[in-house]
């Protein structure tokens, strides 16, 4: 069998040649410049890992190069459009606010452009997940909503024929594990519905807490949790089920991820780890709706969706249950099983032809990619350099790569040849048994997750009321977060227990400056 990474060339044609880099980017109509010699030399000086820790380097203060936003001091501090966007931009930014913003409504209601609700959803508009464009949270208690919280469900695939990607995949001798929604529930549980109609289940989440020993007589408390489904509306789940809760991510800079060239994610992955230093990063590749061909994967958890607008558009139908051009069924994620639901009026047939249009679809995909990056603080903090001192020497650099520069983009402005500091390399790595849904997802197994970016990850308590992290929302702290780490972050996680706690509280310190 090839290794993963020949065949992963394959898959993505060359991703290197600019031939190949226009065709994975081309539905987002841009049209990459090739980089000259020079300005490679200069990208792979200026992105190269930081050596000195007695300054911040040059630029280090806006992550988001010019599309950088000031940091404000309010919960609004996710929501201000990028800052080289412009005027025109900006009003166009605004507008994809509103429809981000717009609660949605039942069918048949007399304000068409806003119905198609449902019938069983998990939230009425995309604010209510993302709230303040930030991070979701996990149930506070039993009494507490779940709106920025759900679990996607599936099965064994079995015998059941392979669908394009995993028959793209298999052709070119890459075995994946294969799922299918679940047969009854769909692809996630949907914990609301419309009047008349029963919600899907709720989700039940117990923790059990796990005490851990640290370096300086330090202790800290982790929360282990194990979830469930009570309320089942529409009977038994299978008994295959695979379960994996996800909080909703926060949206800034997702732009510019997108805008990184794929030849400089795929450089970074190092799938049988030749170099030997235990991290082996590898791609998604994921099925594009839009070209019907294969693409990196970039956005989610698990980076099962290769651009903002397929993101956008798998959210609309999964989480509001509204149709879209990409994907247009009317009833949501409802199956054949659930005939009332699919049997339901639905807000598509009339002029937009689907619930959201083309035009509107555009307009929220413009809002989600240009939320703009805010400044760092206290960059030159004595405890912020130190703490990113250990934060390189610590390995952490392998997985949340600082720097990168995004393609020259003649045709999309804010977001063309910015340095950027996001704090991931986009690639999946697994991180160990204690992190694992056992939930497969295109290429990713249970324990692999792609690298969350780490920008902005400082003000999250500001803009969301909460510290809770990771894709469960188990960790309530920076320092929880770390101490889930495990798999190909397994040394890393031992260091931070074993260093002297002042190196440690400067670490946490150099995270919190994102």
């Amino acid at each position: 069998m090839r290794t993963f990474f020949a065949t992963l060339a394959m898959v993505l044609a060359a991703a290197a040649s600019p031939a190949a880099e226009i065709a994975i980017l081309r539905d987002l109509h841009l049209t990459p410049e090739t980089r000259t010699n020079d300005e490679a030399a200069r990208i792979a000086a200026v992105t190269a890992p930081a050596t000195d820790f007695s300054q911040p380097e040059a630029f280090e203060a806006k992550p988001a190069g010019a599309a950088t936003v000031r940091a404000r001091d309010d919960a609004d501090a996710f929501s201000l459009p990028s800052g080289n966007i412009g005027f025109e931009g900006e009003l166009t930014f605004k507008v994809g606010n509103g429809l981000f913003r717009k609660l949605w409504v039942s069918s048949p209601s007399s304000t068409l452009a806003s119905d198609g609700l449902g019938p069983v959803y998990n939230a009425r508009s995309c604010q209510l997940c993302h709230l303040k464009d930030g991070r979701g949270h996990p149930p506070e208690g039993p009494e507490d909503n779940r709106i920025s919280m759900f679990l996607r469900l599936s099965v064994p695939a079995g015998d059941a024929p392979m669908d394009e990607i995993e028959t793209y995949l298999a052709s070119i001798g890459i075995d994946t594990p294969r799922t299918r929604p679940e047969p009854t529930y769909g692809g996630q549980l949907q914990d609301l519905a419309v009047p008349g109609h029963a919600a899907e289940g709720q989700m039940t989440v117990d923790y059990e807490m796990v005490e851990v020993a640290l370096s300086g007589g330090e202790t800290a408390t982790l929360r282990r949790p194990t979830y469930g489904v009570e309320g089942l509306g529409y009977g038994d789940l299978s008994p295959e089920v695979q379960l994996s809760p996800r909080v909703a991510p926060q949206m800034i800079g997702l732009g510019l991820l997108e805008a990184v060239p794929a030849e400089d994610i795929l450089a970074r992955a190092d799938p049988m780890d030749a170099d030997g230093d235990g991290v082996s990063g590898r791609a998604q590749i994921v099925w594009s709706a839009a070209h019907e061909a294969p693409m990196l994967g970039r956005f989610g958890w698990k980076a099962g969706n290769p651009t903002i607008e397929q993101q956008g558009a798998s959210a609309f139908l999964g989480d509001i249950g509204i149709s879209n051009p990409m994907f247009d069924s009317g009833g949501g994620d409802c199956t054949e099983a659930q005939e009332t639901c699919l049997g339901a009026p639905h807000g598509d047939g009339d002029a937009r032809g689907t619930e959201i249009d083309a035009e509107g679809l555009d307009l929220v995909t413009f809002y989600s990619r240009n939320l703009g990056v805010p400044a760092r603080r206290d960059i030159d903090d004595p405890q912020v350099l130190r703490g990113k001192e250990v934060f390189y020497d610590t390995g952490c650099a392998s997985c949340h790569v600082p720097k990168f520069v995004t393609h020259r983009l003649p045709d999309r402005e804010p977001q063309s040849f910015q340095l950027i500091w996001p704090y991931s390399d986009m690639l999946l790595h697994d991180m160990g048994e204690g992190l694992t849904d056992g939930r497969p997802e295109g290429v990713a197994t249970g324990r692999e997750w792609r690298t969350a970016p780490l920008w902005g990850i400082g003000l999250t308590e500001q803009v969301n009321g909460h510290t809770y992290f990771l894709h469960d929302g188990r960790a309530r702290s920076l320092l929880e977060a770390m101490l889930w780490h495990g798999g190909e972050a397994e040394a890393q996680r031992e260091a931070v227990v074993s260093m002297p706690p002042e190196d440690r509280a400067a670490l946490i310190r150099f995270l919190e400056s994102l």
